[in-house]
C-alpha cells in the first residue's frame, strides 16, 4: 500500500486568518476599541461595553465563526477544534493530499492487500499442516565396534575398491551410497565413483560435477578412505572387474566372494551396483547408508546456489507443493501404460511397445486396464488435480513441477494449469542465463528439481521411481515434512465411478490418504532404509536403537 512519506518532528498548531481582517483592526477598529485618548486606561467593563457596541467586533467575529465552520465542513478537520485529543493531528492519507499516480499506487495496494489477506488465510488451510513426527529425529551412533574398526579400514593403504555408476542422477545416488557401504565391508579404499555417460541423454557429468566432493571425502572421513584416483603403487595394476555380483547380497557374499581377489590383486571394479547390496545390514551399516545418503552427499556448491535460489523464489508468497510428475514418452512406453490424451497419442505408444518390447518393465502379461487397477501406472495431470482438491488444496497453491517434458506438451499439464493457475518449473523460476551452464546436462538439471522439492512444504509423486524414494526418505529424515504417498491401487476405482458426489469423492479420497501424508512409518524387512529411516537411522528417546 503506497503511503506518502513524512518526516517526523514537533509540531505546532495555527488558526489561519486572512491578513485583509488582521491590517483592518489593526489600523482602525483595535486603536478605536482598546486605546483612549485621555491617558487613564478605562476600566474592563468599560472596554467590554465598547466592544459590544461596536459592530465591526460582530462582523469579525462572525466572520471567524463562518470560517471555522467552512473548514470542518470541508475538511471534517474535527482536531482544529481546541479541545480536542491532539489538535496538531493530521490525517496523512486523504486522497486530496496525492497526486494521481499516488491514487492509483493506492488503490493497487488497497487491492494486493486483500489478495495477501485471503492468501494468508490459503496458508492456514490444513492442506498445509504436516504430519506428526512422533518426536523422531537422526541419531547415528555407531557401536563402539564400529567404531575401532574405523581406526584400521581408514589407514589402508593396499586394496582399493572402483564402481562404475549408471543410470539417471538418482539412481547414481542409491549406487554410490551402496558403493560406500561395500568398501567398508571390505575395508578398502573408495576411489571416486565413475559416472557411467548416459546413452538415454548424452549426460557427460563427471562427480564432482554434481557432488561436492571435498565434502563427501570429509564427512566419511572416519567411515572409508576416498581417494580421487589410483596411488601410482598401483595405478599400473589392472583391476579385477567383477560382472556376477547377484541382487541383494549380503555382506557375507560380499566378503567370501571378493575380500581375497581384493588382497591379492590390490584392485576390484564393479559395475552396475544397483540393487546388488541387500537391503537388510547390520545396523552399523544401516547407519553408514543413512550417512552417505543424508550427509555426504550434498549437492555441488554452484547447484547448490541456483537451487537455493529457485526456492526462495518459490516461497516468497508462502508455502508451495512440488509435484514429481511422470508422464514423459519413455514412461509410458515402460510402464505398459496409456496418458489417455487421444486416440492417436495411445496409439503410438502401443505400437511402440509392441516395436520393442524390451522397453517393459514387467508383467507383460497384464492388460492396461489391469495395471491402471493394480496402481502400477503413473497419475495423469486430471488424476493428480482431482487428487490434490480432494486432499484439501487450495486454488491459490502455488505449485513447482518437477520431472521431464510430459508427452503432449502444456496440453497434458492443462487440467493442472486451469485448476491450479501459480504453476511453476525450474524453467519459469530462472532469470535469464541462469540455467544456461546446466543445460543439456540432465544430471545437473535433475538436481535442482531434487533441491526445490526437498524444500518444498508438501511433496507428492505421481508415480514411484529412484527420485520419488530419495526424496521420501529425505524428507522423513528432515523431520517428516508432509509427503503424500498417492494410494492408486484403492482410489483409482473412485475416479472411475461418476456417480459419487463431489463432496463424498473427496470424503473418501481424504479417508484413503490419513496414513500415507509421511507420518513415521518403521522400516519392514526387504525395504530400503534411505526411503525409511525409522529405526535404524532416527529414534525418538522411547526406545535406544544404537548399537552397543
Amino acid at each position: 500500500m503506497a503511503v506518502s512519506k513524512t518526516i517526523k518532528k514537533q509540531q505546532q498548531c495555527y488558526i489561519a486568518v486572512p491578513s485583509q481582517i488582521i491590517n483592518s483592526i489593526s489600523s482602525s477598529g483595535l486603536q478605536s476599541l482598546l486605546l483612549s485618548p485621555k491617558k487613564k486606561t478605562p476600566s474592563f467593563s468599560v472596554k467590554l461595553k465598547l466592544l459590544l457596541n461596536n459592530p465591526r467586533f460582530w462582523v469579525l467575529f462572525l466572520f471567524v465563526f463562518g470560517f471555522v465552520g467552512m473548514l470542518k465542513l470541508w475538511f471534517n478537520f474535527e482536531t482544529l477544534v481546541p479541545f480536542a485529543p491532539n489538535p496538531c493531528g493530521i490525517f496523512q492519507e486523504k486522497t486530496s493530499f496525492l497526486n494521481d499516480h499516488e491514487v492509483s499506487q493506492l488503490s493497487i495496494g488497497a487491492l494486493n492487500l486483500g489478495n495477501e489477506e485471503k492468501e494468508e488465510g490459503d496458508e492456514k488451510s490444513e492442506f498445509w499442516k504436516q504430519p506428526d513426527g512422533l518426536g523422531y529425529k537422526p541419531c547415528l551412533d555407531f557401536s563402539s565396534e564400529y567404531r575401532k574398526t574405523s581406526l584400521d579400514i581408514v589407514k589402508g593403504r593396499t586394496r582399493y575398491l572402483m564402481v562404475v555408476v549408471s543410470g539417471g542422477m538418482n539412481q547414481q545416488r542409491n549406487q554410490i551410497v551402496d558403493a560406500v557401504v561395500i568398501a567398508r565391508i571390505l575395508g578398502a579404499a573408495l576411489v571416486v565413483p565413475i559416472l557411467q555417460v548416459n546413452v538415454i541423454w548424452g549426460d557427460e557429468s563427471e562427480f564432482s560435477d554434481i557432488f561436492d566432493l571435498d565434502h563427501f571425502k570429509e564427512v566419511l572421513a572416519n567411515d572409508v578412505r576416498i581417494v580421487s584416483s589410483l596411488p601410482s603403487t598401483h595405478v599400473m595394476t589392472r583391476p579385477v572387474e567383477e560382472k556376477r555380483t547377484p541382487l541383494h547380497a549380503s555382506p557375507e557374499w560380499i566378503r567370501s566372494h571378493y575380500a581375497r581377489k581384493l588382497r591379492r590383486d590390490g584392485v576390484l571394479l564393479l559395475r552396475s551396483l544397483d540393487s546388488r547390496l541387500s537391503k537388510d545390514l547390520p545396523s552399523d551399516l544401516q547407519k553408514l547408508r543413512c550417512k552417505v545418503a543424508f550427509h555426504a552427499l550434498r549437492f555441488s556448491p554452484s547447484i547448490l546456489g541456483l537451487g537455493n535460489k529457485l526456492t526462495e523464489r518459490m516461497r516468497s508468497k508462502g508455502p508451495y507443493v512440488a509435484l514429481h510428475l511422470r508422464m514423459e514418452k519413455d514412461v509410458w512406453v515402460r510402464t505398459g501404460c496409456l496418458p489417455g490424451l487421444s486416440h492417436e497419442i495411445d496409439e503410438m505408444i502401443n505400437n511402440e511397445r509392441k516395436r520393442r518390447p524390451e522397453l517393459l518393465t514387467s508383467r507383460s502379461n497384464m492388460t492396461y486396464h489391469d495395471r491402471k487397477l493394480a496402481g502400477l501406472c503413473p497419475l495423469n495431470a486430471l488424476e493428480v488435480t482431482r487428487l490434490l482438491k480432494a486432499l484439501g488444496a487450495p486454488k491459490s497453491a502455488r505449485i513447482y513441477w518437477a520431472g521431464g517434458i510430459p508427452l503432449g506438451g502444456k496440453e497434458a499439464l492443462q487440467p493442472l494449469t486451469s485448476e491450479f493457475p501459480h504453476f511453476f518449473n525450474k524453467e519459469d523460476l530462472a532469470l535469464p542465463g541462469e540455467l544456461e551452464p546446466f543445460a543439456k546436462k540432465a544430471s545437473l538439471m535433475a538436481a535442482l528439481d531434487y533441491i526445490v522439492t526437498e524444500n518444498s512444504n508438501v511433496f507428492m509423486p505421481s508415480h514411484g521411481g529412484n527420485m520419488g524414494h530419495a526424496l521420501q526418505g529425505q524428507r522423513a529424515y528432515a523431520g517428516h515434512k508432509k509427503t503424500i504417498t498417492p494410494n492408486k491401487r484403492q482410489m483409482l476405482q473412485h475416479f472411475l465411478n461418476s456417480s459419487l458426489s463431489e463432496t463424498e469423492f473427496n470424503r473418501i479420497i481424504l479417508d484413503l490418504h490419513r496414513d500415507s501424508l509421511g507420518q513415521p512409518e518403521l522400516r519392514k524387512a526387504g525395504r530400503d532404509v534411505t526411503k525409511y529411516p525409522v529405526p535404524e537411522c532416527m529414534c525418538n528417546g522411547t526406545i535406544n536403537h544404537s548399537s552397543t
